[in-house]
């Protein structure tokens, strides 16, 4: 599986984790008989930095992936410009 591709589904797997736990903790408001829009809320404030902790190896593996191809897009880029510099 390419980088990208590999990346590409962390990322996706990442934010569905993440919206799956919000919904869970709203859903458990809800049958606890909280109001719909107080238990979006109360899910989003404590679901993200749940989140963070509980999905820390999923991120770590996005947030890897991001930096390689941060690193990929600079070399290019940098290769682009030398070879701009010797076309002048």
């Amino acid at each position: 599986m390419s980088e990208r591709q590999t990346l590409g589904r962390d990322l996706t797997l990442y934010l569905l984790a993440r919206f799956g736990l919000i919904a869970v903790v709203a859903v458990v408001l809800l049958l606890a008989g909280v109001p719909l829009l107080v238990a979006l809320a109360v899910g989003i404030v404590v679901g993200l930095p749940v989140g963070l902790l509980a999905f820390r190896g999923l991120n770590a593996r996005v947030t890897a992936g991001l930096a390689a191809r941060n690193k990929r897009r600079a070399r290019e880029r940098a290769k682009l410009r030398a070879e701009l510099r010797e076309a002048e």
